[in-house]
């Protein structure tokens, strides 16, 4: 939903297709309001921005594909200046993400190498407590999420995928500069690997797909398939929208706050209170010395 209540077929959206010609399925997904609700309330410097955004598409993009009810959690940790990325998409199209700055990047630093550094890639299905948990686990390679997420793929679940992702700011009239993200990933379905030269194609295709196609908010997905794959045949299926959303709450701050003794709770005072701030979408609460929550 944009922000006046209007839905825009474009945006919030993720779009399964499949090639006509062969096996060979994939996902678009355009954040256009979602995405800008997450990032803009965070401090975080352009490029970290861009990488969190990048991390959301791709959370929708692969959570899209659960058949069940559930969530599906990525999460990038290194050795680099943003040791943690985080994004959560549950299977009812809610979406939140975040990441943890532990210095300043340098200034030409960009992407997910550049800024996570070393470390590892990891996927988690949660379908709830009556189920086991699955976490697939990869090192990071490569200098973009979308390079790493590809490895991972290859890596452990043995499926050739191709991927773009991109997230940036772009002008839209009477609103200013507002964020926008989008990714297209495609792959080889399993028993396709007899069609090597359809997939070979449509990885090629796939890699023309330029930075402001997956930003332009006037751009459908549907039109954006068809420019890349027109000559493949596709044909799109049903839609699934995608929301900003974030379950935090006063009371189970609260809740952990009343695990410590006073003289704790007296440390934590600043200004006459304990300050509170979620690290998803920065609302911030307010508790007295006591640990009770105060209007703000």
């Amino acid at each position: 939903m944009a922000e006046n209540g209007r839905t825009d077929a474009r945006e919030d959206r993720i779009l399964p297709f499949q090639l006509e010609s062969g096996p060979v399925r994939g996902r678009v997904v355009r954040l256009g309001s979602a995405i800008d609700r997450i990032l803009r309330p965070h401090p975080f410097s352009t490029p970290v921005k861009e990488l969190v955004g990048e991390a959301a598409a791709l959370a929708a993009m692969m959570g899209a594909s659960l058949k069940f009810s559930g969530r599906l959690t990525l999460q990038a940790q290194g050795d680099g200046p943003v040791p943690l990325l985080v994004a959560d998409y549950w299977t009812d199209g809610r979406l939140r993400a975040t990441a943890r700055v532990a210095h300043a990047p340098a200034p030409d630093a960009r992407g997910l190498g550049a800024l996570v550094g070393r470390g590892h890639l990891a996927f988690t299905i949660d379908q709830g407590p009556d189920m086991d948990r699955y976490q697939g686990v990869a090192p990071i390679e490569g200098d973009s999420l979308a390079a790493a997420a590809a490895g991972y793929f290859a890596r452990s679940e043995q499926i050739p995928t191709a991927l773009s992702l991109v997230a940036g700011r772009v002008q839209r009239p009477g609103e200013g500069e507002v964020w926008r993200a989008g990714g297209v990933m495609a792959q080889l379905m399993p028993g396709g690997e007899g069609d090597r030269d359809l997939w070979a194609r449509a990885g090629a295709l796939l890699e023309t797909t330029q930075a402001d196609e997956l930003l332009d908010p006037d751009l459908s997905p549907e039109r954006l398939l068809y420019r890349l794959f027109h000559e493949e045949g596709v044909r799109a299926f049903e839609a699934k929208d995608v929301r900003a959303w974030c379950g935090c709450d006063a009371g189970r701050i609260a809740a952990v706050l009343a695990r410590y003794d006073e003289a704790a709770l007296a440390g934590m005072v600043e200004d006459g209170f304990i300050r509170a701030a979620c690290d998803f979408c920065r609302t911030e609460y307010l508790f007295d010395r006591h640990g009770r929550e105060v209007a703000a």
